[in-house]
Order: structure tokens, then C-alpha cells, then sequence
């Protein structure tokens, strides 16, 4: 039951930091198309002062959630070494602790990204993240079938 729940959690933060990377690159940049610089600027303003709000609280309860999951489902190590799907579960790990060391360091410190400073780069990793779930979860369902 408490997997469940920490489960639950964890994908509804992802939602609200996937969401709003999808959100900014896919239809917040193209305002600048309809709206003078000044304008866009005051949008985006008038956006982002909710947004820093609620994101970065969801993406340090994602990477809470998904190191306390991880720790659940990643098993024991075969002799033969690692599975598929420990593989793609270390990296989706590894790419979200990036992002939520990148957040915590941005939002409680101050510290600026010296590359990618755009939402681009977390955008293309959360992308990248869903692709291995999705690789994950073919890969582990051929495993319970065998």
C-alpha cells in the first residue's frame, strides 16, 4: 500500500514538472512569435511567478519519490550482472537526480546552470526518461511472461 501511494505521488510531480517543461517549450516560446518583446516578457513573467510556486516543490518530491522507489523495484544483482532493466532503471535515475540536483541548486542556492541554461536540455531528458519507462515496462513484462 505505501509503494502505491509513494507511486502515486511520484507521478503526479512528474506530471506538473513534465507538464510544465512541455508547456514552456512547446507553446510558451512560441508567444514570442505573437507578442512584442515587452509583451512576452510580461507574460512569461506573469506565468513564471506561479510556476517557481509549485514546480521546484514537485520536482524535489519526484526525485524523493523516485529514489524511494527505486530502491524497491531495482532487486538483486544476477550473477550475470545487471538486467535490461536495471540498466534503463539506473539511468532514469541517474538523469532524474541530475535534474533535481540542477533544480535544488537553481531554486535554494542561487546557482545558475554555466550550460543549458534553457529548459530546453531537462525538456529532451524528461523525453528521454519516458522513452526508458516505456522500454522498462516492455522489457519487464517479456520477463514476467518467461
Amino acid at each position: 500500500m505505501l509503494y502505491t501511494i509513494i507511486h502515486t505521488i511520484h507521478i503526479f510531480s512528474v506530471f506538473i514538472y513534465g507538464g510544465f517543461l512541455f508547456t514552456d517549450n512547446l507553446f510558451m516560446m512560441k508567444m514570442k512569435q505573437s507578442l512584442s518583446e515587452e509583451e512576452h516578457k510580461k507574460a512569461r513573467e506573469a506565468i513564471m511567478v506561479h510556476v517557481r510556486k509549485v514546480v521546484p516543490k514537485a520536482l524535489i518530491v519526484a526525485v524523493i519519490t523516485g529514489s524511494y522507489l527505486f530502491t524497491q523495484v531495482f532487486g538483486e544483482i544476477a550473477p550475470e550482472g545487471l538486467s535490461s532493466f536495471q540498466i534503463a532503471l539506473s539511468i532514469k535515475a541517474f538523469l532524474g537526480l541530475w535534474l533535481g540536483f540542477r533544480g535544488i541548486n537553481q531554486v535554494f542556492f542561487g546557482i545558475q546552470p554555466w550550460v543549458f541554461k534553457s529548459h530546453l536540455f531537462p525538456f529532451i531528458l524528461v523525453i528521454i526518461i519516458i522513452f526508458l519507462s516505456q522500454f522498462m515496462f516492455l522489457d519487464f513484462t517479456s520477463i514476467l511472461a518467461q
